[in-house]
């Protein structure tokens, strides 16, 4: 006599309830998915999507570098010939010569850095908001002033941005006004102390006992504008 048969256990929901959603525009599939034809171009354009999705309303632009330190999408990028860094760089340039990502160029001491914005309805509005002027595939030199995000601070004052940081960050920026956030890094700088870990109990200091706003004031202007952020340091926005 057979043994009885009995079904496999169902597989565990790949997508759980509760899991975060992206909004993804109808056009993806209809237009962008049978157009694309290089997998970098649409991994980032999907990873641009999914990064804008996370970021404030008005505060949807980003730089090369706030993806390369997605680490899901490093690791499908290194999976394509040619490695994260190069594959990363040739899945914005062609999404930005089809015109799914707008490109800006913020001039800074030193150098120049690429910024970009999804082509949607409020990309305009976005670029015009921070002081920049969108520029197309073909135009090589076009420098635009550019607001300072907590990404920009950080990468001027302390150092590189790791993956794992990059959300820490995201969420202190999400979670802190920004002149609290201005002033911890200027804190930091001046005493030396640059490192993220002393940033954010500077942070969680003042939001347990209240910033010491006169402390704030003095420190900015002992400091001065310039030595924080740059040139652009007079676009941050307020």
């Amino acid at each position: 006599m057979s043994a009885p048969h009995s079904e496999p256990a169902p597989a565990a929901p790949f997508f759980p309830a509760g899991s975060r959603t992206t909004a993804v525009p109808s056009l993806v599939f209809s237009e962008l998915l049978p157009a694309i034809d290089d997998q970098a171009e649409l991994l980032v354009t999907l990873y641009a999507l999914y990064l804008a999705g996370r970021k404030q309303s008005g505060a949807r632009w980003f730089t090369a570098a706030e993806l390369r330190a997605e680490a899901p999408l490093a690791r499908a990028l290194a999976r394509l010939a040619g490695g994260v860094s190069e594959t990363l760089e040739r899945g914005l340039a062609g999404a930005v010569e089809r015109g799914t990502l707008l490109r800006g160029l913020l001039q800074r001491e030193q150098g120049e850095l690429a910024v970009y914005a999804l082509n949607g309805p409020s990309a305009a509005q976005t670029l015009s908001g921070i002081g920049a002027s969108e520029i197309g595939a073909d135009d090589e030199r076009a420098p635009v002033a550019v607001a300072v995000n907590i990404f920009l601070l950080y990468e001027e004052n302390v150092g590189v941005i790791s993956p794992l940081l990059s959300e820490r960050l995201r969420e202190a920026e999400a979670q802190y006004p920004w002149p609290w956030i201005e002033a911890a890094f200027r804190e930091a700088v001046a005493l030396n102390r640059r490192s993220w870990r002393y940033i954010e109990r500077i942070l969680q200091r003042w939001e347990a006992e209240g910033p010491d706003v006169e402390a704030i004031r003095r420190t900015a202007e002992s400091q001065g504008r310039r030595s924080l952020a740059g040139r652009y340091w007079r676009h941050v926005r307020h």
